[in-house]
């Protein structure tokens, strides 16, 4: 457990400091000394966590979810986010779905091709190539979807 806790700890130190401790005070409703023996590792502390309502309200300011992520990962799960535009127009079957896909695809390749050109792929690199590959993911779940809307109609 004690590996879980601290593990947790860095996350929500991470998370404060990604929303800034004065803003973090505000949104919580804690002090600076509370909010830091959320994430101490002092052993008087070891048992002290942020509560889950502080951590999603510091989550919606955050760029990242720091604690939700962390959680994920300890369950040996991962969490993405769908990066569309809510005002995308939604695809209107399976034949638009082969064409985002196959846009999709090109656009993943396009970005590899960049990346490997030196021969080395850096983080920033691996960081668009996997935001193209969770896209990619995102347009074959929706062509799944449409699949599966089409064989229950019929």
């Amino acid at each position: 457990m004690a590996g879980i806790g601290s593990y947790l700890k860095k996350h929500t130190e991470a998370l404060v400091k990604d929303v800034g401790i004065e803003p973090a005070c505000e949104l919580t409703g804690k002090s600076k000394a509370t909010l830091g023996r959320y994430y101490s590792d002092h052993p008087e502390h070891a048992d002290r966590f942020m509560p889950i309502d502080a951590v999603v309200n510091l989550e919606k300011s955050a760029g990242y979810p720091h604690v939700t992520g962390a959680l994920a990962e300890l369950q040996g799960m991962s969490i993405s986010k769908d990066e569309r535009r809510p005002n995308d127009t939604p695809s209107s079957g399976v034949n638009s779905d082969v064409i985002a896909l196959s846009q999709r695809f090109a656009m993943l390749m396009s970005e590899y091709q960049q990346s490997i050109e030196d021969g080395i792929i850096t983080v920033n690199e691996a960081k668009r190539l996997l935001r193209e590959t969770s896209m990619l993911q995102q347009v074959l779940i929706d062509m799944k979807l449409h699949l599966e809307d089409e064989n229950v109609g019929s």
